[in-house]
């Protein structure tokens, strides 16, 4: 049974890559490489990967934008595992410390499962997917870069306020809210907020683009929208604004406690519209 690992078999042989830790352990006795042909490893305890020396030739790296420097996908003859999210946040970090660099910003946040991470792990951040670049004294560090920081709301950040996180999801996990990117579109700012007899409605406005609208930047009735990182249903959907549900737990949960009429969330739309709106494109 796995356990926040991916299990790839080649073979008799197996590729387990633990994605909190960032370890991998190889075991076989005789394995077929896609591009060496037969080779024999020895077991292995668990080490952390180097993604860069080239040892491995079924881990492949690839360049990601502001928050990845490397992404692992290993190939198993028919899966390719990428990272992702599902919307369904963990809790909510409180930031300790904000150091600027540059263009960059550094954010020192602390959260329970600190000691379960991993350099180079990716946590979404109100819904951005960041890497940790440090942990120490019981904190952990994620840079976000300029473009970063203009298309979110991660620039308005203070020292003390609460930030909702998620590592990524097992791929061999329940998918509990939608998929998920740690891509923020765009933001969005909440315009009411109405008491519904326990739980409580949100009402958020974005700015109107009909280029993007035609890309598959909307929203459409009981779909999938992601706000500040949280996997939710859509109500009540016009060109440019939209309404979510929250029940009692969510609010309790997550930092839709502190939002109020004229708060700066972020956005990430339903990926499925994005290529379903692409291919009609490109039909």
């Amino acid at each position: 049974m796995l356990t926040n690992s991916y299990l790839c078999r080649q073979n008799k042989g197996s590729c387990r890559f633990d994605r909190d830790t960032h370890q991998i352990t190889l075991k076989t006795e005789a394995a077929t490489l896609a591009n060496g042909g037969p080779q024999s490893w020895q077991q292995e305890a668990a080490r952390p990967v180097d993604y860069n020396d080239g040892e491995h030739s079924n881990l492949l790296t690839k360049e990601f934008s502001s928050h990845h420097r490397a992404t692992p996908f290993f190939f198993c003859k028919q899966f390719i595992f990428n990272i992702m999210f599902s919307g369904i946040i963990e809790e909510f970090a409180t930031i300790v410390a904000i150091h600027q660099d540059r263009d960059n910003i550094d954010f020192t946040l602390r959260c329970s499962f600190v000691d379960e991470l991993g350099i180079d792990q990716s946590v979404a951040h109100n819904g951005v997917c960041l890497t940790v670049v440090r942990i120490e004294n019981g904190t952990y560090t994620v840079t976000a870069m300029k473009e970063t920081l203009e298309r979110s709301n991660l620039g308005l950040l203070k020292v003390g306020d609460k930030v909702n996180v998620e590592r990524s999801m097992l791929m061999n996990g329940r998918l509990d809210g939608h998929i998920v990117q740690g891509h923020v579109d765009e933001t969005a700012c909440c315009t009411a907020v109405e008491d519904a007899n326990g739980s409580t409605y949100f009402t958020f406005e974005y700015k109107e683009d009909k280029e993007m609208a035609r890309n598959g930047y909307f929203t459409v009735d009981k779909g999938s929208v992601t706000v500040n990182g949280v996997s939710l249903t859509v109500c009540n959907p016009t060109q440019n604004t939209f309404q979510v549900a929250i029940i009692p737990y969510t609010f309790e949960h997550t930092n839709f406690c502190d939002i109020h009429v004229g708060s700066v969330v972020n956005l990430e739309f339903d990926i499925i519209g994005k290529y379903i709106a692409r291919l009609q494109q490109l039909a």
